[in-house]
């Protein structure tokens, strides 16, 4: 990996250069999502099994479109016992953490007879689109749908695609229906997002789309945003290593290469104060690359988004972090605690050389759906608050509201909305 000493113009390339990497610069493949989502939109199964044979290369009707119990249960026979009760026990952390999150409707009222508040209500109808072609992710699975069912939304729809022979992943029925899901469809791309967007004779209007895709599901997530919500437009995932000198270079490397095998797109980047730790570490790179099944990807995506990255102080390498705004955060220093504190800016952090990427992808609790891109500025994980809804609630006696209705009154009218101030004054038009 290149060697790289950390300056102000490094940190403003490095930022442009991932930047490059945002679906929102795919706009060549923005009409080819267009057509298809107003296909779907158009002629709704009918469109959706056009796709499945011209994409998957399978044959589906409205018999065995949705995924069945039989299905599901033949999925269960498929995959190893010791493996669902990983499922199982990663679930009841991922379950934990997010209850903690739930939050409760309040209300506030007052001796003069005036009640606030807030009324928290979760949706009627989530979708989850989970990718499929050659890559399983239960964990996304997981992930996506618990949050939804923390918060007590009534449907989970979830679609997903199918082989040539109609069979989704077992891997992936499984924590699907360990996580509750309460309907699966067997397709995936553009069509699918459209489908939960619009409804299809078989596939009921969802209120929100969650879930990973290629550059076509998350155009057609962006597409549709407004007839639907969406979690995000994710891009390609990131790594950013904050060390010192007291860091594991042998350990440091290997979480470095973690994210790099996702995609030639990924970014891995470590930010450190000695520049010892930042040529161990490119060593080891070297030495993992010789074992790693997926090298070519990983070589490819550290050539053109890898960094070794060395700064004269932590302060600086803070403030570089911070600027960078990364997807996964690892922050491996002499107090990590202390570090942590100056971090305003990142998706998910992780403390101390033995809290690894991984830990959160998989079996920690926390959500591991989230903002890349440098959009943890302004964005945070997936979680129960992505699922509810708030309305405020306002009340006032006629007692509460007659010292100030002139007040109201007076404000409507330097709006020049005569129909908001008579509003208020027909309430007290006998006292005038």
């Amino acid at each position: 990996m290149r060697i790289v000493n950390l300056t102000k113009e490094t940190t403003e390339n490095i930022l442009e250069n991932m930047l490059k990497r945002s679906p929102n610069n795919y706009g060549e493949y923005e009409a080819r999502v267009a057509a298809i989502l107003e296909e779907v939109k158009a002629k709704g199964d009918e469109a959706i099994f056009a796709y499945a044979k011209q994409f998957d290369h399978v044959e589906l009707t409205k018999e065995t479109f949705r995924v069945s119990e039989a299905e599901i249960r033949e999925a269960y026979d498929l995959v190893d016992a010791d493996l669902i009760a990983v499922i199982k026990k990663a679930l009841v952390n991922i379950r934990e953490y997010h209850a903690n999150q739930k939050q409760n409707s309040w209300f506030n009222s007052t001796a003069q007879g005036t009640m606030l508040g807030q009324k928290v209500t979760p949706m009627d109808t989530v979708g989850v689109y989970v990718p499929g072609g050659k890559a399983a992710y239960p964990s996304s699975v997981l992930m996506n749908i618990v949050p939804a069912k923390v918060a007590g939304v009534g449907r989970i729809v979830m679609t997903t695609p199918c082989n040539a022979e109609g069979k989704v992943n077992p891997l992936v029925l499984v924590a699907a229906n360990e996580a509750g899901a309460d309907e699966i469809y067997k397709t995936g791309g553009a069509q699918a997002i459209a489908a939960m967007a619009y409804g299809t004779q078989s596939v009921p209007k969802v209120d929100k789309i969650v879930g990973p895709g290629n550059i076509y599901v998350a155009l057609a997530k962006k597409a549709v945003f407004g007839h639907v919500a969406i979690d995000s437009i994710a891009g390609p995932s990131e790594i950013l290593v904050l060390a010192d000198e007291t860091a594991n270079p042998h350990y440091v490397a290997a979480d470095l290469l973690s994210q790099a095998e996702h995609d030639e797109l990924a970014s891995a980047i470590l930010i450190t104060t000695s520049r010892e730790l930042a040529e161990k570490v490119s060593e080891e790179v070297d030495g993992y690359l010789q074992k790693l099944s997926r090298r070519e990807i990983i070589q490819k995506s550290l050539d053109n988004f890898g960094y070794l990255l060395v700064a004269e102080n932590m302060e600086e390498a803070i403030d570089a972090a911070n600027a960078i705004a990364s997807e996964h955060l690892e922050i491996v220093t002499a107090n990590p605690f202390e570090v942590m504190m100056k971090i305003r800016h990142a998706g998910a952090i992780f403390l101390g050389e033995y809290s690894c990427e991984p830990l959160g992808d998989y079996f920690a609790g926390p959500n591991h759906v989230l903002p890349t891109n440098g959009t943890a500025k302004f964005f945070s994980p997936l979680s129960v608050d992505d699922f509810v809804k708030k309305s405020s609630i306002i009340y006032y006696s006629r007692e509460a509201l007659a010292p100030i209705h002139k007040d109201i009154e007076a404000f409507a009218a330097s709006e020049h909305l005569t129909a908001h101030a008579n509003s208020i004054h027909v309430r007290f038009e006998d006292e005038d």
